[in-house]
């Protein structure tokens, strides 16, 4: 059996431009957004998101607020609002998801 010869390196990666993909642009925006920029944009695309966010991050606080009160039974009240202001985000999330994928359907 005969011993395979030395490997020679090939080209080097270069690992500060992305990759080239035919047919894929991995930005499409010309210019880089700032963090300020982008979250505005996503706002304005799917409003709902944000507000059920805020909702949920409300809940939970006058929630623990309450408990830390010793008021239990507004603590239960906010803890199962604050699961109810979950599952209005996620479902704002799913449907803005749906909804930007049937927009860019041709």
């Amino acid at each position: 059996m005969a011993t395979p010869g030395p490997v020679t390196p090939g080209v080097p990666i270069d690992t500060s431009q992305p990759p080239v993909i035919e047919g894929f642009s991995p930005s499409v925006y010309s210019s880089a957004e700032t963090f300020k920029e982008k979250f505005l944009r996503k706002t304005r695309e799917n409003p709902m998101v944000p507000i059920g966010c805020l909702g949920t991050a409300a809940a939970l606080a006058y929630g623990l607020y309450c408990f830390h009160r010793g008021q239990s039974h507004r603590s239960q009240l906010m803890m199962r609002t604050r699961i109810a202001a979950q599952g209005f985000t996620v479902a704002a999330i799913l449907l803005g998801l749906a909804a930007s994928a049937l927009k860019s359907r041709p």
